[in-house]
């Protein structure tokens, strides 16, 4: 598992203590990125399982370029595992009909599904006939039925992206659902980005996670990454928003996308 000298910390949050600083690690390519994330998947994996009949593996996932990179590497990283105790769930989706190419959902069911082991009931899906409200709190119903009753759902592993304008999930810039304490799962229907109709979950959740791992590739995240890692800024972006109060959190960056970093970071070749 990747481990990282990055020395400053992420702007605060509303925790009561301050988190660790994110481990950074920087890869040549997105191919050897994929890899590592597939194993720090398997890692993160075999540490929750506690060995046959242990509990489940708890993974959320954000959609976009990760699917490709997850439906790659990932089969072969877990082949080992026992993806029947897995619990698969969606940092955010979009109010579409499951099929439809703006489907997280659909795009995983597509590209990785397919060849993981993961039982259909295990996996938390949208209902996209409920008006975007109602289909956030069926969603979140959902969720703390997966988790047994808890009300804060705590993932052993979310799998985040983060966009040109530092939103992650559909939490977006000097949105009103930055602030949002209570729901786990909330609604937004006015998207700066389409579709408008989207669901997402909240800074709550993403921070109550033991691991959180950001996702960036490309030279067209460059610029947004440094704000994030270096910008202590006022008014942070959302993804700077996401420290996980007791977890561990990761980013893991092509060399474009960090090709503007000054702090410290782990370059890594594993090919």
């Amino acid at each position: 598992m990747p481990g990282s000298s990055a020395s400053r910390r992420a702007p605060a949050t509303a925790a009561s203590s301050p988190s660790p600083p994110p481990q950074v690690s920087v890869f040549p390519s997105p191919q050897e990125l994929g890899s590592a994330l597939a194993q720090l998947v398997a890692q993160r994996q075999a540490q929750s399982s506690g060995g046959a009949g242990g509990p489940r593996f708890s993974l959320g996932l954000s959609g976009g370029s990760l699917v490709r990179i997850l439906a790659q590497e990932l089969p072969s990283a877990v082949a080992a595992a026992d993806p029947a105790r897995w619990l698969l769930a969606f940092a955010d989706e979009r109010r579409v009909p499951l099929d439809h190419p703006e489907s997280n959902y659909g795009a995983y069911k597509t590209h990785l599904l397919p060849k993981l082991a993961v039982p259909e009931e295990q996996i938390v899906v949208i209902n996209p006939s409920l008006p975007v409200e109602e289909a956030a709190a069926d969603y979140a119903k959902k969720l703390k039925e997966a988790f047994q009753g808890e009300d804060m759902p705590v993932f052993d592993l979310l799998i985040l992206g983060v966009g040109p304008d530092g939103h992650t999930c559909s939490l977006f810039p000097d949105h009103p659902l930055l602030q949002e304490r209570e729901k786990i799962v909330a609604a937004i229907s006015n998207s700066p980005k389409p579709p408008p109709e989207r669901i997402t979950l909240t800074l709550p959740v993403l921070n109550a996670a033991r691991s959180v791992v950001f996702v960036a590739t490309g030279d067209g995240k460059a610029a947004v990454i440094k704000r994030i890692l270096e910008g202590n800024e006022e008014n942070p972006l959302p993804a700077a928003l996401v420290q996980p109060h007791t977890g561990k959190l990761y980013w893991f960056l092509d060399e474009p996308a960090a090709k503007e970093l000054t702090i410290p970071f782990e370059k890594h070749s594993i090919l």
